[in-house]
């Protein structure tokens, strides 16, 4: 009687092969419930974003107030909250290599609600650039794997532990060390190393949304998830990786400008998210080349149409290269090679001017 009784070897073993069998076919009512959450999630935080731009405009208008005491602010916060929310709740239905790419839909619905209630201006580029963008997005949704992994939180263990992914983390860790580096030791202020660096924390955050996100609705459904350990290290990666991700690219918008953070964001991010989806979540097992290759030709026409859309926006106001900044006189030295002109001279203002200002001098001492 007891040779009928299962070993725990034996119980590891099935335990790890039902954890493999756990990949299944998405129905195609909670496929598309992914894609509808993350579509709406993506337009109501484009929404937030101009409401929030309204509201610095108008306040900006009536003198110096702190943007902080609008409630018109405050509710654009309270929608991106929102529109976040949604794209939380979207990784639980759909594979996080398809949630990713639909944040085209923010960029592309930000541009015409800009057009529409702030009044700015639509040019061909843009307009070639948001046809490109839905193009792409019908194509990489109709193409992408329609399959989701059954998120438990044994599952997501076994996963973590698996030697791909260790491998992954590996790779991972030691690039973000090696970007680190140059970024803050050498001194290497190039808008890559500091988008590389957001888009290898926005792959942990990618695979730590989705595992969290799908626990708690794997909870909400009856089967307590909240008992692991597993839930709050994911949990942890997840506040972490999101924290360093904002603090990185706050960075980049100092230095950088809007036109140039956003598409390059939007690439990087999608790029690590499938990534992410690829290895950690195992999402193109069993995926036919064509709609590998087509989900790759749907990517590249999103990013394509977010670069056509994003660089013809409103870029940033830089301070003045034309004057010569405190920092750099040194007492003792005379420089000719960037001349303020008098205002008081008849070319003041002129092109002649601006020649003047820009010429290329050497630096001579007194």
């Amino acid at each position: 009687m007891a040779n009928l009784l299962p070993s725990s070897g034996d119980l590891n073993l099935t335990t790890a092969l039902a954890h493999r069998a756990q990949v299944l076919e998405n129905p195609l009512q909670t496929y598309l419930v992914g894609i509808i959450i993350s579509i709406c999630g993506n337009f109501l935080i484009s929404i937030s974003l101009n409401i929030q731009k309204y509201a610095h405009v108008h306040l900006s208008q009536q003198g110096a107030k702190p943007y902080y005491t609008s409630v018109l602010w405050w509710f654009g916060l309270v929608l991106m909250g929102v529109g976040e929310l949604g794209n939380f709740a979207a990784y639980g239905f759909a594979p996080a290599s398809l949630i990713a790419p639909l944040g085209c839909v923010s960029v592309i619905a930000s541009a015409l609600i800009s057009v529409i209630f702030l009044k700015e201006t639509l040019c061909v580029s843009e307009i070639v650039g948001g046809t490109l963008a839905i193009t792409g997005t019908y194509i990489l949704v109709m193409f992408a794997p329609h399959t989701s992994t059954h998120i438990t939180a044994q599952l997501i263990q076994f996963y973590f532990i698996s030697w791909h992914f260790l491998l992954y983390l590996m790779i991972e860790v030691i690039s973000f060390c090696i970007l680190l580096f140059v970024y803050k030791k050498m001194n290497k202020k190039h808008i890559v190393i500091v988008m590389l660096m957001v888009a290898l924390l926005a792959s942990l955050t990618v695979i730590s949304v989705k595992a969290v996100s799908g626990m708690i609705a794997e909870s909400i459904q009856g089967h307590l998830q909240f008992i692991y350990p597993i839930f709050y290290v994911m949990l942890v990666i997840m506040v972490v990786s999101c924290a360093f991700q904002i603090k990185f690219l706050n960075e980049a918008m100092k230095m950088f400008d809007a036109t140039e953070v956003v598409p390059i964001n939007f690439v990087f991010f999608t790029a690590s998210a499938i990534v992410a989806g690829i290895v950690f979540y195992q999402e193109f097992e069993d995926l036919a080349l064509l709609n590998i290759f087509m989900f790759i030709f749907g990517c590249l026409l999103s990013f394509l149409g977010v670069f056509l859309i994003a660089r013809n926006r409103p870029k940033s106001k830089k301070q003045d290269s034309n004057f010569i900044a405190m920092d750099t006189i040194v007492p003792g030295r005379s420089r000719t090679d960037r001349v303020q002109p008098e205002s008081k001279t008849e070319t003041y203002g002129s092109l002649a001017d601006k020649f003047m200002c820009n010429r290329g001098g050497q630096t001579e001492d007194s």
